[in-house]
């Protein structure tokens, strides 16, 4: 992998991570593209993935340092009902990484299934944005709730709905579906607010993210490492820059405008892979 191709790669990485694309679905057509061995190098997977995390700490510190503020004074808070929420949504996701780990990675060689997964996520996105504006088949549904809307949970998102969120996460280890994207938009689709869902669908990964790097450290093999040091900072530079920009961008059209155009996006992205396969 050359400097140039590891630095296309890594913005492709920082800007798909964050939004609703899927960033695993890109690369492995970034890869395709670019001719780059489809498996990959570790080494490069595990330093991109290390610049996004990085990109969402810098973004989030503020509240990250709350956080940790609120766990250390010892009683049941804000901070400490955020951090057990956050908590709940890994379970799924930590279900499907013990007992299903073989069969995802199997699934990361296919374009069929990158192709028809991005189609899902349009599919996702489309339906969210209209029950978060009450509008199109959720129209209804939205005026007859809002008289009878009870009590809003403790931080604006309840144990279930993390949980829910959860599984929404645990399924976008497929590549084509975004995990940013299916997070936010099973949130949204359970009642969460736009301004709740997306602090919560950005520091929710976190931790699994860190952990899936952490096991790709202790369990790769890095000694067979193709990529140069050159390519490896472009890489990690360019994913960390871009991750800055897409993350920042995306709390903004979560909070203020709507996903549609996204999911049109990934529908036209994930036919055009259909199209090519056929």
């Amino acid at each position: 992998m050359s400097w140039f191709q590891a630095m296309l790669l890594g913005l492709l990485q920082g800007l798909t991570e964050f939004l609703p694309v899927s960033s695993s679905g890109h690369l492995a057509i970034g890869k395709a593209v670019l001719g780059v061995e489809p498996s990959g190098d570790l080494v490069f997977e595990v330093t991109v993935h290390a610049a996004t995390v990085l990109a969402t700490i810098v973004v989030f510190r503020r509240e990250i340092l709350g956080l940790f503020k609120g766990l250390f004074k010892f009683s049941y808070n804000d901070e400490t009902d955020y951090i057990a929420k956050i908590c709940v949504s890994m379970v799924p996701v930590f279900i499907v990484g013990v007992f299903f780990k073989d069969a995802v990675e199997s699934a990361f060689g296919s374009m069929l299934v990158v192709g028809l997964a991005l189609i899902v996520t349009a599919m996702l996105l489309v339906f969210s944005d209209q029950k978060a504006s009450g509008s199109g088949i959720f129209a209804l549904a939205a005026s007859r709730s809002k008289s009878g809307q009870g009590k809003e949970s403790r931080n604006g998102i309840s144990f279930l709905q993390a949980f829910i969120v959860g599984v929404g996460q645990a399924f976008a280890v497929i590549p084509g579906l975004s995990r940013s994207g299916t997070t936010i938009s099973t949130g949204l689709l359970c009642g969460v607010k736009r301004d709740k869902m997306a602090q919560f669908s950005f520091l929710m990964v976190l931790v699994p993210i860190l952990g899936e790097l952490f096991l790709d450290v202790v369990g790769g093999d890095f000694t067979a490492s193709s990529t140069g040091v050159g390519a490896l900072l472009a890489g990690f530079a360019a994913a960390f820059v871009s991750g800055l920009f897409a993350c920042r961008l995306m709390i903004s059209i979560v909070r203020r405008a709507g996903l549609k155009w996204f999911g049109l996006y990934c529908a036209l992205a994930g036919m055009a892979v259909l199209i090519f396969l056929v």
